[in-house]
């Protein structure tokens, strides 16, 4: 009889976590995404590197990164489609998760997890526009760090506590690399690449492996 409680009690518990966090989450979506950063990145130390060295086949410009320059455009350009591969790829597997454990996708802790993590990317967002507008290029890559790592924290009530950790990591990786701002690129891969795939790896042995 005890025991009956005792599931009973585990059974409205998980209930209740399903109906307040989102737990469909795929963490093969996080290694994939954090592939994505790393060969994004790359691409950019390329670009950064051709134009420093005079060998820019793109253009014509010096080895001056501005807002009109090529290079700088193309980096724009890596950025958005590692941005667009990511969120597609999260999309699909994080619908076909939710799928096979009869999940919503768009539920109430679905909508609070994406308003949550919204907010602050957002802002940070707006803000590295702002100093791209001042020209302070070395603060790019932190900023970005920094808030996508406070979106996180702030999403992470309502969905796999893992996220918290990973928010915190990048928080760290982003503060040092403010410190650090001539190994801004690399901070970048470290913190969206690797954290990704290391945190995603942990992510799909806990609760995506069955």
């Amino acid at each position: 009889m005890e025991d009956k409680y005792l599931q009973d009690i585990s059974d409205i518990k998980n209930m209740m976590n399903k109906s307040s966090q989102f737990i469909s989450l795929s963490g093969l979506a996080g290694v994939m995404a954090g592939v994505y950063a790393l060969i994004g990145a790359y691409i950019a130390h390329e670009l950064i590197q051709n134009n420093n060295n005079g060998y820019d086949n793109y253009s014509n410009t010096d080895a001056i990164i501005t807002l009109e320059s090529t290079t700088f455009k193309l980096i724009i350009l890596t950025a958005f489609v590692v941005l667009l591969l990511s969120i597609t790829t999260a999309a699909l597997l994080t619908f076909n998760k939710a799928k096979r454990e009869g999940e919503t996708v768009w539920n109430t802790a679905s909508k609070r997890l994406l308003a949550n993590f919204m907010i602050p990317l957002v802002t940070g967002g707006i803000f590295g526009l702002l100093l791209l507008r001042n020209g302070s290029y070395g603060l790019i890559a932190p900023v970005t760090l920094i808030f996508y790592g406070l979106s996180c924290v702030n999403a992470s009530k309502y969905t796999l506590r893992d996220v918290r950790y990973l928010g915190i990591t990048i928080i760290i990786l982003g503060l040092i690399a403010t410190e650090l701002s001539g190994y801004a690129l690399e901070f970048w891969a470290l913190g969206f690449g690797i954290c990704h795939i290391l945190y995603g790896s942990m992510m799909y042995f806990k609760y995506d492996r069955e």
